[in-house]
């Protein structure tokens, strides 16, 4: 089976594209000549597998790092005959390689009846010999090039009567709200972050402000009138995205290992964008999805559940206290409702009996670190 997929998945264009199929459908904002006049579409729509929502299962993945041998042997161990009939969001961070990005949609289309995909970090990282004479927009549009020959879907959709939306995002420093620790000396965002140097940005566009953040998320835009149409047709609806909506879904900076974490996770346009998606819906017809930090993650906020279930690093699935291989990808829908709280995560399970206390400076002592992002 590997030796087929092999074949089929290099076969996919190994050169970017101009940007001109990405920047057609994206509006003309202060980047001028980057972006043009925008345009919009309408969601497919998929009937439910035999007519019947109650047959209908979505799971919810992130950060699968496949470029790590034991990662990439998990995804090929999952099953080709249990999932056949389900749906999977994979939101973000498959891989660095366009090969093993390739490899790795490939495997999951084969296991999955839909597979949907928003890009993170890792995946337009450009730092491999064999990328280096293109940008991460170019990777991105590469990337997004090959989900559309594999049939893996970016765009918002209705299976049955569950409306499902991708949202592209990326993170801004200023994201992070929370007053500083200084107590002891932290590395630089750019030693700590990879991306600051694996990625490769047109110089109108930066972490530093939030012309990146607003690049990513005016992507979403060309699909506003699919997006309409699925809040009007439907009652339940999944948002996902690679990065973090708000930063409560990250424990405080007191609790990391790395306590600069918040400026590199998360986008407040990203917030606004899926707040205006599921209004004033209640938990139980509203979740978003998210991925980046590695946390286990399943809470609710002002009414929208946020889930995260990262496959993660292998290295932090043997310290993590439920692991990883032997319960993900985890089934967020099924027979017609949401399902019940992704447990054990540690994280959210911890500030659900214990306040937020983001204005303590203090480090808390024997709590598990984080892993500082590569």
């Amino acid at each position: 089976m590997v030796l087929r997929l092999a074949s089929s998945y290099m076969s996919l264009p190994q050169t970017p594209r101009s940007l001109s199929s990405l920047s057609h459908c994206i509006p003309s904002r202060k980047f001028g000549k980057m972006w043009k006049r925008g345009c919009t579409r309408r969601p497919d729509i998929l009937p439910s597998l035999n007519g019947d929502d109650a047959c209908l299962r979505v799971f919810v993945l992130s950060d699968l790092h496949t470029d790590y041998s034991e990662n990439m042997k998990w995804v090929e161990c999952l099953s080709t005959v249990k999932h056949k009939r389900d749906v999977l969001l994979v939101a973000g961070d498959v891989a660095e390689t366009y090969n093993n990005f390739v490899l790795t949609m490939s495997l999951l289309k084969e296991r999955f009846e839909h597979v949907f995909y928003v890009p993170g970090n890792h995946d337009l990282w450009c730092r491999r010999e064999s990328e280096n004479d293109f940008g991460s927009l170019e990777k991105l549009e590469k990337l997004l090039d090959a989900c559309q020959r594999l049939g893996v879907k970016t765009d918002p959709m209705v299976i049955g009567s569950l409306g499902i939306i991708p949202l592209f995002s990326w993170y801004h420093e200023s994201f992070d709200r929370e007053e500083d620790i200084t107590s002891f000396r932290i590395p630089p965002l750019e030693m700590a972050c990879k991306d600051y140097h694996a990625c490769k940005w047109p110089e109108e566009l930066s972490n530093k402000d939030t012309s990146l953040a607003s690049y990513f998320d005016a992507l979403n835009e060309h699909n506003t009138d699919a997006m309409e149409d699925v809040k009007k047709t439907c009652e339940q609806i999944i948002t996902f995205s690679h990065f973090v909506p708000r930063q409560e879904l990250c424990p405080e900076k007191r609790m990391l290992f790395y306590p600069n974490l918040p400026k590199i996770i998360g986008s407040d346009c990203l917030e606004a964008r899926l707040r205006s998606i599921h209004g004033a819906k209640v938990s139980g017809s509203a979740c978003h999805v998210f991925g980046h930090t590695h946390f286990c993650w399943d809470a609710v906020l002002d009414g929208i559940r946020y889930v995260q279930a990262p496959l993660a690093y292998p290295r932090e699935r043997k310290r993590r206290m439920n692991g990883g291989e032997n319960w993900l990808p985890f089934c967020i829908y099924s027979d017609g409702e949401f399902a019940e709280r992704l447990s054990p995560c540690y994280w959210s399970d911890y500030y659900s009996v214990n306040p937020d206390n983001p204005g303590t400076l203090n480090l808390h002592p024997g709590l598990p670190d984080s892993t500082a992002k590569e």
